[in-house]
């Protein structure tokens, strides 16, 4: 599912695609289901995705019990070429892209440098996206959402190009995989067809932009919720989904145990799971951590924690 003319992302609606849509629509799908399937499109390099990812995880988190969680890969940009790619919002080449995604990070404090774009730009989301869909046939769900996470880190908040052979090399030699042989792979038929089955699937389900969640029943009815949304959207359109008043969260997870899992997190990730106040990150830190299991650093203005173990 090419996308190319959608570069531009909206800051109110946390949409990266084609704007108009309804915050929230119910939706009828014609297929049978035994279970409720959360589906998740986006793609590695949408801005909004990154956005949303303090909240997505609460979410799952905390509610994940109901549903299985399907990542779908969408196609945000296939290539660049000589015409304008998206006139309407000024974007003719990818530096322009560069002073979109910093006013994404700004708005949603997951910090965006967008400088890449600018010195050594990402010339194509497919090539990561097939190497997503390879780790997640040979391996599992959890190690493509791992790799998914890394690629988004590298390239946002530490600004490097993730189509970049050598880069999706390392990012999968972190994982620890055989990066050449996945990178390898994905560039094979079988990661284009596993790529291709992926936009196939987005465009049945009526996707035109990213992030864009639908949740589907056992009646074949669903909810479409497009763009980076609150908690309380998704915990809302899920009670649709189920026909229920009330939803039971699970507990939350330990601080300890929720940084040892995701190895590194920035605070506006630990505000959201949590009910923090930015001001109060760092002595929420101190009171659950001892000081020999985070590290605490800076960029562009935000705080990010890591293991030390």
């Amino acid at each position: 599912m090419t996308n190319n003319n959608n570069m531009v992302c909206d800051l109110k609606t946390g949409v990266c695609g084609v704007s108009g849509e309804e915050e929230m629509e119910v939706i009828d799908f014609n297929r049978s289901q035994k279970i409720v399937n959360l589906y998740y499109v986006t793609d590695p390099i949408c801005s909004h995705c990154w956005a949303l990812e303090p909240v997505l995880r609460r979410f799952v988190e905390q509610y994940g019990n109901y549903f299985n969680f399907h990542t779908v890969m969408g196609g945000l940009l296939e290539k660049w070429h000589d015409g304008p790619i998206d006139p309407a919002n000024g974007i003719n080449k990818p530096a322009d892209v560069a002073v979109h995604w910093r006013e994404v990070g700004e708005y949603s404090r997951m910090p965006i440098d967008g400088t890449v774009m600018i010195n050594n730009p990402v010339q194509s989301s497919y090539p990561p996206s097939r190497v997503f869909k390879v780790i997640q046939k040979n391996h599992d769900d959890a190690t493509a959402a791992e790799y998914l996470r890394r690629s988004r880190e590298a390239l946002f908040a530490f600004n490097q190009n993730i189509s970049d052979k050598s880069v999706m090399i390392e990012i999968v030699n972190k994982l620890s995989l055989d990066g050449e042989a996945v990178i390898n792979e994905a560039e094979q038929q079988v990661g284009h067809q596993l790529l291709n089955e992926d936009f196939d699937l987005a465009r049945s389900l009526g996707v035109r932009g990213f992030p864009t969640i639908i949740m589907t029943n056992e009646e074949n009815k669903g909810v479409k919720i497009v763009g980076s949304r609150p908690l309380e959207y998704y915990v809302n359109g899920l009670k649709k989904v189920l026909n229920l008043e009330e939803l039971k969260p699970k507990p939350l997870p330990s601080l300890s145990s929720f940084l040892e899992k995701e190895k590194l997190l920035f605070s506006k990730e630990i505000e959201v799971m949590y009910d923090v106040e930015q001001s109060e990150v760092k002595s929420f830190i101190e009171q659950e951590l001892s000081t020999d299991r985070y590290q605490v650093n800076e960029i562009l203005g935000e705080l990010y924690f890591t293991t030390t173990k």
